[in-house]
């Protein structure tokens, strides 16, 4: 009768060790479903205004603002006719409502906006990597006096509002003959982006062991060829992460570019200010269409350094 009584409490123990790893096992899941659900629901959160401002750029005015909101309808490329095809807006505006206007049309055409875009953010942020990166590295390496609050002034560049910069820019720049010149624009967007860059990657040059240098200097390296072919490989995620960061803020960038252009320079954001006319409202068709245009030169340079963005795999080189 004990022998039977040991057994059966042998198998009950048994059937519970079995059965933990599968609650285990079933909670794992769970867990992961929560986590997938959670991350789909935040992704779609951020990237559902995008899809909708993409479907807007198709739809036919009248279904942009249409309740309940509508997903299935015939897609119209007159938007995009005008903004990125040069077509009249009188012609498209007589096509959409049988009457001529007079409001608008006159600067839809867009595309001129998105190159001078292209080349104000692509010369700023090369000018920010190649001041940023020396500067940044001797903040980290040499022994500066003062360095701790040297490296807070230049973070309190970045507490000032920039529109505070915004007067005094437009003064100097009127004395300068730097109003509505590429040049003008190209240098404030660098200065703007300066600050952050530095702090940027100043941090990711203090990940990089001291040792690399001595070592690269012992082999009979100079500082700057140290610098230059052996510490600059090791942080070219933190490079990439900047000049991300550096040609979307520049590409953004409104007020100061607002505030020192007239006609012969215009940026992507500053022309898109001019789709809200007085009489006739805000063109949200055309609006839609150059946004989503808009996005697509960032998205392109965004391909171009993604490689270098898994800063681990790098840095975990070093440090083993």
């Amino acid at each position: 009768m004990a022998a039977q009584s040991v057994s059966v409490t042998s198998e009950s123990r048994g059937q519970a060790r079995k059965a933990a790893p599968s609650r285990q096992a079933r909670a794992r899941i769970r867990g992961l479903w929560l986590r997938t659900l959670l991350t789909v629901f935040l992704v779609g959160l951020f990237v559902f205004p995008i899809f909708w401002w993409f479907l807007a750029s198709f739809k036919p005015f009248g279904d942009i603002f249409a309740l309940p909101p509508v997903f299935i309808f015939k897609p119209t490329f007159k938007w995009y006719s005008v903004v990125l095809g040069g077509v009249s807006y009188n012609q498209i505006m007589l096509e959409l409502t049988g009457a001529l206007t007079s409001t608008g049309g006159g600067l839809y055409y867009s595309v001129p906006y998105i190159i001078d875009s292209i080349i104000i953010a692509s010369v700023s942020t090369l000018l920010v990597v190649l001041i940023a990166t020396p500067a940044a590295y001797a903040l980290s390496r040499f022994a500066i006096r003062r360095r701790h609050d040297l490296v807070f002034w230049i973070l309190s560049t970045r507490m000032m509002p920039p529109i505070v910069a915004a007067m005094p820019f437009f003064l100097m720049y009127r004395r300068l003959n730097l109003i509505d010149t590429y040049l003008g624009v190209i240098l404030v967007h660098t200065v703007v982006n300066l600050p952050l860059a530095i702090l940027l990657l100043k941090s990711f040059f203090d990940d990089v062991p001291y040792d690399l240098d001595e070592a690269a200097m012992v082999d009979g390296a100079t500082r700057f060829q140290a610098f230059s072919r052996v510490i600059v490989h090791y942080i070219l995620p933190g490079l990439a992460a900047t000049a991300i960061l550096s040609f979307i803020f520049s590409w953004n960038e409104f007020l100061l570019t607002l505030t020192l252009t007239r006609t012969a320079v215009r940026t992507m954001p500053v022309a898109a200010s001019t789709f809200d006319t007085s009489t006739g409202g805000t063109e949200w068709g055309f609006l839609a269409a150059l946004g989503t245009s808009a996005m697509v030169p960032v998205f392109i340079f965004v391909l171009f350094v993604q490689k270098h963005l898994v800063r681990g795999l790098t840095m975990g080189a070093v440090k083993g």
